[in-house]
């Protein structure tokens, strides 16, 4: 069941990126880029957490995509805000 479940949040971010990626081709606005890149690397996470056997001991070492993720939408939205001034 817990594969199930991650294969849907991958499928979601998956979806999430997509929209994203659209929004920044017909506006070039970075912020989208950034959120589309963002959303690509958490389902690469959910992805990864999926293949992986859970008896692994470097497992731990798949949520650094999750945190290089979020790193990315702060980057996006420190970089959105320093361009409005």
């Amino acid at each position: 069941m817990k594969s199930f479940c991650w294969g849907i949040l991958t499928m979601a971010s998956l979806v999430a990126s997509l929209f994203f990626l659209r929004y920044w081709k017909v506006t070039r606005e970075r912020l989208f880029g950034f959120f589309a890149v963002a959303f690509a690397l958490l389902a690469l996470n959910w992805l990864a957490l999926t293949a992986i056997d859970p008896a692994l001991e470097t497992r731990h070492l798949i949520y650094l995509i999750r945190l290089a993720a979020f790193i990315v939408m702060i980057v996006g939205i420190v970089d959105k805000n320093r361009a409005l001034r």
